[in-house]
């Protein structure tokens, strides 16, 4: 028989496996609290924690679906907005990558389709969202973009019976006096561009080689 000694000791041998085999498999976390702002950093410290932000993409939600707003009644306030957002639209697109990364691309298709969710006038939205199915974006590059901007204004400006907006002067139209980017080329001046008739002409996008519109 096992004196209490032995059996006690094959007991500590038995309770130190046991501990170091859960040890092994479960690590301690190793957190850290910044002492100014108290701010609790997870395993791997600091910098394991700041770089796994940076490389972090938020997934944008929310893109599809019906319109949001309600019917805007007052003709006023309708007539002022449009002129107020299709210049935020326009000088959006004319300072956007000419060379755009796939992220940015994404990051304003995401943004013309919220928009036909969040505009302030249901009605206009509506329309919008029946532009948006017709005619997808282009976000290929910044001529790109403009251009199919311009073509889904004048759409509007079609059933409002306005006249054609001339396509080729966009930048003179709406420069946003930035100053920060050096004078583009007109839109419009190359004739792969613009025909005789000074109607936008498109072929294909030049990521996904879908064709694209052509319009005024």
């Amino acid at each position: 028989m096992l004196s209490r000694f032995a059996k006690s000791l094959i007991f500590v041998i038995f309770a130190m496996l046991l501990l170091t085999t859960i040890a092994l498999k479960h690590p301690p976390a190793r957190m850290y609290i910044d002492p100014w702002t108290g701010q609790l950093f997870g395993e791997g410290g600091v910098e394991k924690t700041l770089n796994s932000e940076e490389n972090w993409t938020p997934v944008i939600g929310g893109v599809k679906g019906n319109v949001i707003m309600g019917k805007l009644g007052n003709a006023t306030a309708k007539a002022e907005l449009g002129r107020a957002t299709w210049k935020l639209l326009h000088t959006t697109t004319l300072r956007y990558p000419e060379q755009p990364t796939p992220d940015e691309r994404e990051a304003l298709s995401s943004y013309f389709y919220l928009s036909s969710r969040l505009y302030p006038c249901g009605e206009c939205a509506a329309e919008f969202q029946q532009l948006l199915k017709k005619y997808p974006p282009q976000t290929s590059s910044r001529r790109a973009a403009s251009l199919w901007l311009c073509f889904i204004h004048n759409e509007v400006n079609q059933r409002l019976k306005k006249p054609e907006f001339d396509c080729a002067h966009l930048s003179e139209k709406y420069d946003c006096g930035c100053g920060d980017d050096k004078k583009s080329e007109k839109l419009g001046s190359s004739p792969e561009t613009v025909d005789s008739a000074g109607a936008a002409s498109f072929s294909r996008d030049l990521l996904t080689g879908a064709g694209m519109v052509r319009g005024g």
